[in-house]
C-alpha cells in the first residue's frame, strides 16, 4: 500500500514537472511568436517609410525637371505676299517653359530670311501686315545682326517679322508654308497659308 502511494506521488511529481516544462516551452514559443510579430511589423514600417521617401524624392525631381524644361509656343503666324511679289511674315513666340531660351535660327520653307526684326513684349498681339520700312520706323523693334541670337526670357513673348524671302512668290498664295524656330534643345514648327496683300494704289 505504501509502495503504491509512493509510486503515485512520484508519477504526480513527474507529471507536474513535465507539465511545467511544457508550459515553459509554450510561453517561450508564444514569446518568440510575439517577438517575430513585432519584428515583422517594424520591418514593414521601415520598408514603407523608405518607399515613401523614394517616391517623394522621385516626384520632386520629376516636377523640378519639368518646371525647368524649355517650351516655346508659336502663335498668330502670318505669311504675306504682295501683288508685286514681295513676301514677308510675322508671328508671336511665347516662352512657356521654366527657363530662358536662345533662338539661334529661324527658317521659312526651309530657308532663312534675309532680315529678322523683333520686339519683346508681355502683351498678346496679332501682328498685322507691315513693310520693313514700317517696322524699322516704329522704334520698338530691333533687327538681328549677323551672328546675333535672340534671347527669350521665361514667361515673356516676342513679336517677330521676317523680310527678304525671294523663294516665296505670288504663285504660293493660298499654299501652306511652315516656319521652324530652332534652339539648342529643340525645334518648333508651325504652318499657315500664304495670304495675299494688295498694295494700296498710289493714285
Amino acid at each position: 500500500m505504501c509502495s503504491s502511494v509512493l509510486r503515485t506521488n512520484h508519477h504526480i511529481k513527474t507529471w507536474r514537472k513535465l507539465q511545467t516544462r511544457s508550459e515553459k516551452r509554450m510561453k517561450l514559443l508564444k514569446n518568440r511568436k510575439a517577438l517575430s510579430t513585432v519584428v515583422t511589423t517594424l520591418i514593414i514600417l521601415v520598408v514603407s517609410v523608405l518607399l515613401a521617401t523614394v517616391v517623394t524624392f522621385y516626384a520632386i525631381n520629376v516636377t523640378t525637371t519639368r518646371v525647368q524644361e524649355e517650351s516655346l509656343q508659336i502663335t498668330n503666324l502670318h505669311v504675306w505676299c504682295s501683288s508685286s511679289g514681295t513676301a514677308s511674315a510675322a508671328f508671336v513666340i511665347t516662352n512657356t517653359g521654366g527657363r530662358d531660351a536662345v533662338i539661334n535660327k529661324i527658317t521659312i520653307r526651309g530657308v532663312e530670311p534675309q532680315e529678322i526684326w523683333y520686339n519683346i513684349t508681355t502683351k498678346m498681339i496679332d501682328p498685322k501686315y507691315a513693310s520693313k520700312s514700317d517696322v524699322s520706323s516704329w522704334g520698338n523693334f530691333s533687327d538681328v545682326k549677323s551672328g546675333e541670337y535672340l534671347v527669350l526670357p521665361s514667361g515673356t513673348r516676342m513679336v517677330i517679322y521676317l523680310f527678304g524671302m525671294p523663294h516665296i512668290s505670288t504663285s504660293d498664295i493660298g499654299v501652306s508654308i511652315s516656319v521652324v524656330v530652332f534652339t539648342a534643345n529643340a525645334q518648333y514648327y508651325k504652318e499657315t497659308n500664304v495670304e495675299a496683300y494688295i498694295e494700296p494704289s498710289s493714285a
